[in-house]
Protein backbone atom coordinates (compact mmCIF):
# COMPACT_ATOMS: atom_id res chain seq x y z
CA UNK A 1 0.00 0.00 0.00
CA UNK A 2 2.90 2.55 0.48
CA UNK A 3 3.98 2.12 -2.98
CA UNK A 4 0.68 2.53 -4.55
CA UNK A 5 0.65 5.40 -2.48
CA UNK A 6 3.70 7.51 -3.65
CA UNK A 7 3.07 5.97 -7.25
CA UNK A 8 -0.16 8.10 -6.65
CA UNK A 9 0.54 10.95 -4.95
CA UNK A 10 4.43 11.84 -5.85
CA UNK A 11 3.69 12.18 -9.54
CA UNK A 12 1.08 14.43 -9.09
CA UNK A 13 2.93 16.60 -6.19
CA UNK A 14 6.31 16.57 -8.79
CA UNK A 15 4.10 17.89 -11.90
CA UNK A 16 2.27 20.54 -10.19
CA UNK A 17 5.66 21.89 -8.67
CA UNK A 18 7.13 22.02 -12.32
CA UNK A 19 3.61 23.18 -13.03
CA UNK A 20 4.50 26.27 -10.70
CA UNK A 21 8.14 27.01 -11.26
CA UNK A 22 7.44 27.65 -15.18
CA UNK A 23 4.45 29.91 -14.18
CA UNK A 24 6.90 31.98 -12.23
CA UNK A 25 8.59 31.60 -15.71
CA UNK A 26 6.17 32.68 -17.84
CA UNK A 27 5.00 35.38 -15.64
CA UNK A 28 8.47 37.07 -16.02
CA UNK A 29 7.90 36.68 -19.89
CA UNK A 30 4.98 38.09 -19.96
CA UNK A 31 5.96 41.29 -18.06
CA UNK A 32 9.01 41.66 -20.34
CA UNK A 33 7.22 41.52 -23.65
CA UNK A 34 4.64 44.03 -22.25
CA UNK A 35 7.13 46.51 -21.17
CA UNK A 36 9.76 45.86 -24.95
CA UNK A 37 6.56 45.48 -27.02
CA UNK A 38 3.98 48.38 -25.98
CA UNK A 39 3.02 49.20 -29.62
CA UNK A 40 2.54 45.63 -30.89
CA UNK A 41 -0.75 44.47 -32.48
CA UNK A 42 -3.66 44.83 -30.00
CA UNK A 43 -5.26 41.37 -30.82
CA UNK A 44 -1.54 39.78 -30.45
CA UNK A 45 -1.60 41.50 -26.67
CA UNK A 46 -4.56 39.99 -26.03
CA UNK A 47 -4.13 37.17 -26.95
CA UNK A 48 -1.08 37.09 -24.83
CA UNK A 49 -3.07 38.13 -21.47
CA UNK A 50 -5.90 35.43 -22.68
CA UNK A 51 -2.82 32.51 -22.11
CA UNK A 52 -1.74 34.66 -18.74
CA UNK A 53 -5.71 34.29 -17.81
CA UNK A 54 -5.89 30.46 -18.71
CA UNK A 55 -2.34 29.56 -17.21
CA UNK A 56 -3.36 30.88 -13.86
CA UNK A 57 -6.61 29.15 -13.61
CA UNK A 58 -4.43 26.06 -14.53
CA UNK A 59 -2.15 26.62 -11.58
CA UNK A 60 -4.85 27.00 -9.49
CA UNK A 61 -6.70 24.01 -10.55
CA UNK A 62 -3.15 21.64 -10.20
CA UNK A 63 -2.75 22.81 -6.74
CA UNK A 64 -6.55 22.25 -6.25
CA UNK A 65 -5.64 18.66 -7.49
CA UNK A 66 -2.84 18.08 -5.05
CA UNK A 67 -4.46 19.63 -2.17
CA UNK A 68 -8.08 17.35 -2.06
CA UNK A 69 -5.75 13.81 -1.42
CA UNK A 70 -2.81 15.03 0.53
CA UNK A 71 -5.12 17.62 2.62
CA UNK A 72 -8.75 17.55 2.30
CA UNK A 73 -9.03 13.93 2.01
CA UNK A 74 -5.67 12.49 3.93
CA UNK A 75 -6.14 9.57 5.51
CA UNK A 76 -9.32 8.33 3.88
CA UNK A 77 -9.82 5.42 1.21
CA UNK A 78 -11.25 7.58 -0.89
CA UNK A 79 -7.72 9.37 -1.55
CA UNK A 80 -6.62 6.67 -3.08
CA UNK A 81 -9.41 5.02 -4.77
CA UNK A 82 -11.14 8.72 -6.28
CA UNK A 83 -9.02 10.79 -8.71
CA UNK A 84 -10.01 14.50 -7.86
CA UNK A 85 -12.51 16.34 -8.29
CA UNK A 86 -10.43 19.23 -10.18
CA UNK A 87 -8.41 16.65 -12.56
CA UNK A 88 -11.23 16.38 -15.06
CA UNK A 89 -9.96 20.33 -15.75
CA UNK A 90 -6.55 19.01 -16.84
CA UNK A 91 -7.14 18.20 -20.48
CA UNK A 92 -9.49 21.26 -21.34
CA UNK A 93 -7.02 23.43 -19.63
CA UNK A 94 -3.55 22.02 -21.42
CA UNK A 95 -5.48 22.14 -25.31
CA UNK A 96 -7.16 25.48 -24.75
CA UNK A 97 -3.90 26.57 -24.38
CA UNK A 98 -1.70 24.36 -26.55
CA UNK A 99 -4.06 24.46 -29.49
CA UNK A 100 -4.08 27.85 -29.52
CA UNK A 101 -0.37 27.96 -29.80
CA UNK A 102 -0.10 25.93 -32.43
CA UNK A 103 -2.28 27.18 -34.89
CA UNK A 104 -0.58 30.47 -34.21
CA UNK A 105 2.05 28.94 -35.40
CA UNK A 106 1.01 27.30 -38.31
CA UNK A 107 -0.79 30.51 -39.38
CA UNK A 108 2.89 32.50 -39.34
CA UNK A 109 4.35 29.15 -40.79
CA UNK A 110 1.84 29.88 -43.70
CA UNK A 111 3.23 33.51 -43.96
CA UNK A 112 6.82 33.23 -43.98
CA UNK A 113 7.50 30.26 -46.31
CA UNK A 114 3.94 30.64 -48.39
CA UNK A 115 3.63 26.76 -47.79
CA UNK A 116 -0.26 26.78 -47.21
CA UNK A 117 -0.27 22.31 -47.31
CA UNK A 118 1.99 22.31 -44.20
CA UNK A 119 -0.10 24.94 -42.13
CA UNK A 120 -2.91 23.19 -43.06
CA UNK A 121 -1.39 19.97 -41.83
CA UNK A 122 -0.03 21.35 -38.44
CA UNK A 123 -3.86 22.94 -38.09
CA UNK A 124 -5.17 19.42 -38.76
CA UNK A 125 -3.52 17.89 -35.87
CA UNK A 126 -3.85 20.76 -33.60
CA UNK A 127 -7.90 20.82 -33.80
CA UNK A 128 -7.18 17.13 -33.23
CA UNK A 129 -5.49 17.12 -30.26
CA UNK A 130 -8.05 20.14 -29.26
CA UNK A 131 -10.74 17.43 -29.76
CA UNK A 132 -9.30 14.98 -27.75
CA UNK A 133 -9.03 16.80 -25.13
CA UNK A 134 -12.65 17.70 -24.92
CA UNK A 135 -13.65 14.28 -25.11
CA UNK A 136 -11.17 12.96 -22.41
CA UNK A 137 -12.61 15.82 -20.17
CA UNK A 138 -15.79 14.80 -20.66
CA UNK A 139 -15.15 11.23 -19.59
CA UNK A 140 -12.85 12.21 -16.73
CA UNK A 141 -15.86 13.72 -15.06
CA UNK A 142 -17.94 10.28 -15.52
CA UNK A 143 -15.23 8.11 -14.81
CA UNK A 144 -13.97 9.18 -11.47
CA UNK A 145 -12.11 6.07 -9.98
CA UNK A 146 -8.37 5.17 -10.55
CA UNK A 147 -9.19 2.04 -11.64
CA UNK A 148 -11.16 3.74 -14.95
CA UNK A 149 -8.35 6.17 -16.44
CA UNK A 150 -7.11 2.92 -18.72
CA UNK A 151 -11.14 2.96 -19.96
CA UNK A 152 -10.77 6.64 -21.94
CA UNK A 153 -7.45 5.88 -23.52
CA UNK A 154 -8.37 6.53 -26.87
CA UNK A 155 -9.34 10.05 -26.39
CA UNK A 156 -6.13 10.57 -24.42
CA UNK A 157 -3.96 8.62 -27.28
CA UNK A 158 -5.62 11.30 -29.88
CA UNK A 159 -5.04 13.98 -27.50
CA UNK A 160 -0.94 13.90 -26.57
CA UNK A 161 -0.05 12.06 -30.08
CA UNK A 162 -1.98 14.92 -32.10
CA UNK A 163 0.02 17.48 -30.04
CA UNK A 164 3.02 15.33 -30.54
CA UNK A 165 3.00 15.04 -34.13
CA UNK A 166 2.44 19.10 -34.58
CA UNK A 167 5.10 20.11 -32.48
CA UNK A 168 7.42 17.76 -34.74
CA UNK A 169 6.08 19.52 -37.78
CA UNK A 170 6.34 22.43 -36.17
CA UNK A 171 10.06 22.56 -34.97
CA UNK A 172 11.04 20.51 -38.62
CA UNK A 173 9.60 23.18 -40.63
CA UNK A 174 11.24 25.93 -38.39
CA UNK A 175 14.44 24.86 -39.02
CA UNK A 176 13.67 23.94 -42.92
CA UNK A 177 13.03 27.57 -42.79
CA UNK A 178 16.09 28.95 -40.94
CA UNK A 179 18.17 26.77 -43.16
CA UNK A 180 16.97 28.31 -46.31
CA UNK A 181 17.71 31.65 -44.75
CA UNK A 182 21.61 31.47 -44.19
CA UNK A 183 23.38 33.76 -46.64
CA UNK A 184 27.15 32.21 -46.50
CA UNK A 185 28.09 35.41 -43.92
CA UNK A 186 29.95 34.07 -40.89
CA UNK A 187 28.48 35.98 -38.65
CA UNK A 188 24.65 35.97 -39.84
CA UNK A 189 24.88 32.22 -40.26
CA UNK A 190 26.33 32.17 -36.79
CA UNK A 191 23.09 34.24 -35.57
CA UNK A 192 20.83 31.71 -37.42
CA UNK A 193 22.34 28.98 -36.06
CA UNK A 194 21.51 30.04 -32.56
CA UNK A 195 17.84 30.41 -33.49
CA UNK A 196 17.92 26.96 -34.79
CA UNK A 197 19.04 25.59 -31.69
CA UNK A 198 16.42 27.58 -29.72
CA UNK A 199 13.57 26.24 -31.79
CA UNK A 200 14.85 22.64 -31.72
CA UNK A 201 15.00 23.20 -27.77
CA UNK A 202 11.36 24.58 -27.70
CA UNK A 203 9.68 22.81 -29.81
CA UNK A 204 11.60 18.92 -29.40
CA UNK A 205 10.66 19.70 -25.38
CA UNK A 206 6.98 20.10 -26.05
CA UNK A 207 6.60 16.81 -28.30
CA UNK A 208 9.16 15.45 -25.86
CA UNK A 209 7.05 15.85 -23.20
CA UNK A 210 3.77 15.13 -24.69
CA UNK A 211 4.91 11.78 -26.40
CA UNK A 212 6.18 10.66 -22.42
CA UNK A 213 2.58 11.20 -21.26
CA UNK A 214 1.12 9.30 -23.18
CA UNK A 215 3.94 6.39 -23.15
CA UNK A 216 3.77 6.48 -19.50
CA UNK A 217 -0.28 6.32 -19.39
CA UNK A 218 -0.34 3.48 -21.22
CA UNK A 219 2.73 1.56 -20.23
CA UNK A 220 2.66 1.79 -16.40
CA UNK A 221 -1.34 1.62 -15.75
CA UNK A 222 -2.61 2.50 -11.79
CA UNK A 223 -0.24 4.93 -10.89
CA UNK A 224 -0.01 8.63 -12.18
CA UNK A 225 3.67 8.69 -13.37
CA UNK A 226 2.32 10.71 -16.55
CA UNK A 227 1.42 13.81 -14.72
CA UNK A 228 5.11 14.45 -14.13
CA UNK A 229 5.19 15.37 -17.97
CA UNK A 230 1.61 16.14 -18.02
CA UNK A 231 1.11 18.93 -15.67
CA UNK A 232 3.83 21.31 -17.03
CA UNK A 233 3.08 20.78 -20.48
CA UNK A 234 0.75 23.50 -21.21
CA UNK A 235 3.34 26.15 -19.44
CA UNK A 236 5.95 24.37 -21.88
CA UNK A 237 3.61 25.82 -24.78
CA UNK A 238 3.14 29.50 -23.46
CA UNK A 239 7.07 30.10 -22.32
CA UNK A 240 7.92 28.43 -25.75
CA UNK A 241 5.50 30.95 -27.62
CA UNK A 242 6.71 33.86 -25.72
CA UNK A 243 10.68 33.05 -25.76
CA UNK A 244 10.20 33.67 -29.63
CA UNK A 245 8.19 36.21 -28.85
CA UNK A 246 10.71 38.06 -26.47
CA UNK A 247 13.64 37.01 -28.39
CA UNK A 248 13.04 39.23 -31.46
CA UNK A 249 14.90 42.34 -29.07
CA UNK A 250 17.78 40.18 -28.60
CA UNK A 251 18.13 39.05 -31.75
CA UNK A 252 17.24 42.77 -33.59
CA UNK A 253 20.33 43.99 -30.78
CA UNK A 254 22.40 41.20 -32.14
CA UNK A 255 21.64 42.30 -36.28
CA UNK A 256 21.67 46.17 -35.08
CA UNK A 257 18.72 46.73 -36.54
CA UNK A 258 15.21 48.62 -34.79
CA UNK A 259 13.07 46.61 -36.37
CA UNK A 260 12.85 42.77 -35.13
CA UNK A 261 13.09 39.81 -37.51
CA UNK A 262 13.19 35.79 -36.84
CA UNK A 263 12.10 32.94 -38.41
CA UNK A 264 8.76 33.28 -37.11
CA UNK A 265 7.87 37.19 -37.25
CA UNK A 266 10.25 37.86 -40.15
CA UNK A 267 9.46 39.22 -43.50
CA UNK A 268 7.33 36.54 -45.98
CA UNK A 269 9.22 34.39 -47.87
CA UNK A 270 10.09 35.96 -51.83
CA UNK A 271 10.38 32.88 -54.45
CA UNK A 272 13.74 33.27 -56.59
CA UNK A 273 15.28 35.31 -53.90
CA UNK A 274 16.04 33.47 -50.52
CA UNK A 275 18.50 36.69 -49.70
CA UNK A 276 16.20 39.33 -50.68
CA UNK A 277 14.49 40.25 -47.46
CA UNK A 278 18.13 39.94 -46.04
CA UNK A 279 19.20 42.66 -48.85
CA UNK A 280 16.33 44.65 -48.49
CA UNK A 281 16.89 45.33 -44.64
CA UNK A 282 20.01 46.22 -45.27
CA UNK A 283 19.27 49.09 -47.85
CA UNK A 284 17.16 50.67 -45.18
CA UNK A 285 19.17 50.97 -42.67
CA UNK A 286 22.54 52.25 -44.75
CA UNK A 287 21.56 55.59 -44.59
CA UNK A 288 23.38 57.88 -42.12
CA UNK A 289 22.42 60.62 -40.50
CA UNK A 290 26.09 62.70 -39.26
CA UNK A 291 25.41 65.68 -37.03
CA UNK A 292 28.63 68.08 -36.65
CA UNK A 293 28.98 71.04 -34.09
CA UNK A 294 32.16 73.55 -34.88
CA UNK A 295 32.97 75.88 -32.24
CA UNK A 296 33.17 79.65 -32.99
CA UNK A 297 35.96 82.20 -31.17
CA UNK A 298 33.33 83.13 -29.19
CA UNK A 299 33.35 79.88 -27.69
CA UNK A 300 36.73 79.23 -27.11
CA UNK A 301 37.23 81.92 -25.54
CA UNK A 302 34.10 81.75 -23.24
CA UNK A 303 33.52 78.02 -22.58
CA UNK A 304 30.27 78.92 -20.34
CA UNK A 305 28.29 80.04 -23.36
CA UNK A 306 28.32 76.24 -25.48
CA UNK A 307 25.46 77.36 -27.47
CA UNK A 308 27.22 79.68 -29.56
CA UNK A 309 28.24 77.23 -31.50
CA UNK A 310 27.38 76.01 -35.55
CA UNK A 311 25.59 73.02 -35.84
CA UNK A 312 25.13 71.44 -39.30
CA UNK A 313 23.12 68.26 -40.07
CA UNK A 314 23.65 66.25 -43.07
CA UNK A 315 21.72 63.30 -44.43
CA UNK A 316 24.26 60.99 -46.42
CA UNK A 317 22.37 58.91 -49.00
CA UNK A 318 22.14 55.32 -48.89
CA UNK A 319 25.23 53.61 -50.78
CA UNK A 320 23.45 50.98 -52.00
CA UNK A 321 21.52 53.18 -53.77
CA UNK A 322 24.35 54.72 -55.77
CA UNK A 323 24.92 57.61 -53.48
CA UNK A 324 28.58 57.01 -53.57
CA UNK A 325 29.13 60.44 -55.65
CA UNK A 326 26.47 62.40 -53.72
CA UNK A 327 28.14 61.57 -50.46
CA UNK A 328 31.46 61.96 -51.61
CA UNK A 329 29.87 66.02 -52.64
CA UNK A 330 28.24 66.13 -49.23
CA UNK A 331 31.65 65.53 -47.89
CA UNK A 332 33.01 68.03 -49.48
CA UNK A 333 30.36 70.69 -48.57
CA UNK A 334 30.68 69.82 -44.65
CA UNK A 335 34.66 70.81 -45.84
CA UNK A 336 34.16 74.05 -47.07
CA UNK A 337 31.96 74.96 -44.11
CA UNK A 338 34.12 74.11 -41.60
CA UNK A 339 37.06 76.01 -43.69
CA UNK A 340 34.40 79.16 -43.70
CA UNK A 341 33.61 78.76 -40.13
CA UNK A 342 37.12 78.85 -38.58
CA UNK A 343 38.13 81.78 -41.29
CA UNK A 344 35.00 84.10 -40.01
CA UNK A 345 35.62 82.63 -36.37
CA UNK A 346 39.37 84.45 -36.49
Amino acid sequence: MPGSVVLLFGPMLIGAWLNAILYGILVLQIFMYLQTFKKEATWMRYFVLYLLVVETLNTGFNLGIVYEPLVQRYGTERATTRVPVMLETEPIMTVLIASPVQLFIAWRIKIISGSRRMAALISFFAIASFAGGIVGTVESAIKTDYSQLQEFKGAVITWLIAAAAADILITGTLVYSLHKRKTGNSYSDAMVNRIIRLTLQTGALTALFATADVVLFLAVPHTTLNFIWDFPLCKLYTNALLSTLNARAGWSNLNGQPHPNNVLFGTPAVEGNINSDYKHRRSIYTSTTIELKVPTQQSMKDVTMPDDSISMKYELPDLEAGGASEMSATVKEVESSLAGSSSSAF
